[in-house]
């Protein structure tokens, strides 16, 4: 692990010794897949053609000669691993160029690795991710347990492969209840946070507590922790 202690850092401050592991982000084409993998979506067909994950609507506009436009896929090619993106280059898919994925215009022996807003404004915001952190508050809510402390474990269980520390667990607490305020007296907001991506809400499930819960798993979805292997 890459999380040190006393004793190493007396030892091997610079970890010349490789007393523990370095810290680094997963690629580009990664971060989506962990999502994906996280909320249940993610479908692991090898080979085929490439897929079309959501994109924002005019990022081709001036790619001409000729002129293309981008149609997202449907069914299960939307939920693909990353490998299989269609690559345009020097119009890489935005999501990919937030995580620093090369535009393959030369060779690139090593990526860069950045930590800007507008990675952490894709994991928020993102269709692919917003529809990830909706069809992970489901699972929450059909698979965590029965009640908001035994959801929040699995969360973290789920996306961070720890379970919430006291401190978390009284933040993600309060949080939850705004949630579920905001959501409870305002169910058009509701309804158009349901209303991104394909991915259906099981009818069973009640919309302002599956919001709730989706919040609760993109919040989640969005710290470090979640795309840096530790």
């Amino acid at each position: 692990v890459s999380v040190s202690n006393d004793q190493l850092d007396e030892v091997d401050a610079g970890n010349r010794l490789y007393s523990r592991q370095s810290r680094f982000r997963v690629d580009a084409e990664m971060v989506r897949d962990a999502a994906l993998r996280i909320s249940g979506l993610l479908v692991e067909q090898k080979g085929g053609s490439s897929a079309k994950p959501y994109q924002p609507v005019g990022y081709w506009q001036y790619l001409n000669f000729p002129t293309r436009s981008w149609k997202p896929d449907s069914g299960q090619q939307q939920y693909r691993r990353g490998l299989y993106t269609h690559w345009q280059r020097t119009f890489v898919h935005p999501s990919m160029l937030a995580f620093d994925a090369p535009t393959r215009e030369e060779c690139v022996a090593q990526r860069s690795v950045s930590n800007t807003p507008s990675a952490a404004l894709t994991l928020l915001n993102d269709p692919s991710f917003v529809e990830a952190g909706r069809a992970l508050g489901q699972r929450a809510i059909q698979e965590g347990g029965t009640t908001d402390m035994e959801r929040i474990h699995w969360l973290f269980q789920t996306v961070l492969s720890r379970r919430a520390s006291q401190n978390e667990m009284t933040k993600m607490i309060e949080l939850l209840e705004q949630f579920k305020t905001q959501y409870t007296m305002d169910i058009k907001a509701a309804v158009e946070l349901q209303a991104v991506g394909q991915f259906k809400l099981d009818p069973e499930v009640d919309i302002g507590q599956a919001s709730a819960w989706a919040m609760l798993g993109r919040a989640l979805l969005n710290v470090n922790e979640a795309i840096y292997r530790n």
